[in-house]
């Protein structure tokens, strides 16, 4: 992909999470995005064949950026620290922006009805878990904790447990701190149930 195409991409997707966060997926249409990036819908469909393509494309994005931000914070954990600890340090940062429930909401209810969009939502989560396992292994192996599961399972398990807390937090309309506590929370009670002998 040509730096040009790049950024014409990646002004795409960020029109597209200023109009999303703004109108709803539905109500975020071809038009409003490329008005909102500055391209014509030539410029959009020479990228995305669709705006589903398009919103999968971001969510990919946001979830790469926090999952990119984890992996850096993992690496910089201390050694000494207790499972709790290292818990408590992992899940210590920002959520990602409000409008990110919203947004993996109603791209998976559009995936039940599109066998296509399905199939690509599908194959995002596989790849997110495959980051998550990564980071799961090395907590482990670089601080000698057992798990008590797979840690397929356990990257599974914390993925679903990660969505469910951002999207109560979404309802509950809680602030980013309070989110971030109740998110911290819940990883913490998985800790006695993921980590130590079988």
């Amino acid at each position: 992909m040509t730096r040009s195409r790049e950024n014409t991409r990646a002004r795409l997707l960020e029109a597209a999470h200023e109009v999303f966060a703004e109108v709803g997926l539905d109500a975020a249409s071809v038009e409003a995005i490329c008005e909102r990036a500055g391209f014509t819908r030539g410029a959009f469909y020479s990228n995305f064949e669709s705006k589903d393509e398009l919103f999968l494309a971001l969510i990919t994005r946001v979830s790469e950026d926090k999952l990119d931000e984890v992996s850096v914070r993992v690496r910089r954990l201390s050694g000494t620290d207790s499972p709790i600890d290292l818990v408590r340090q992992i899940a210590d940062m920002s959520l990602a922006e409000r409008m990110e429930p919203q947004l993996l909401s109603e791209v998976r209810t559009q995936a039940l009805r599109d066998p296509r969009l399905a199939e690509a939502f599908l194959a995002w989560r596989a790849q997110m878990l495959g980051r998550i396992e990564t980071i799961v292994r090395d907590v482990s192996e670089r601080h000698g904790l057992p798990l008590r599961m797979p840690v397929a399972d356990a990257a599974s398990l914390l993925l679903d447990v990660s969505e469910q807390c951002s999207v109560q937090a979404a309802l509950e309309r809680l602030s980013e701190r309070q989110a971030n506590r109740a998110m911290q929370s819940r990883l913490e009670q998985l800790v006695p149930l993921m980590v130590g002998e079988a």
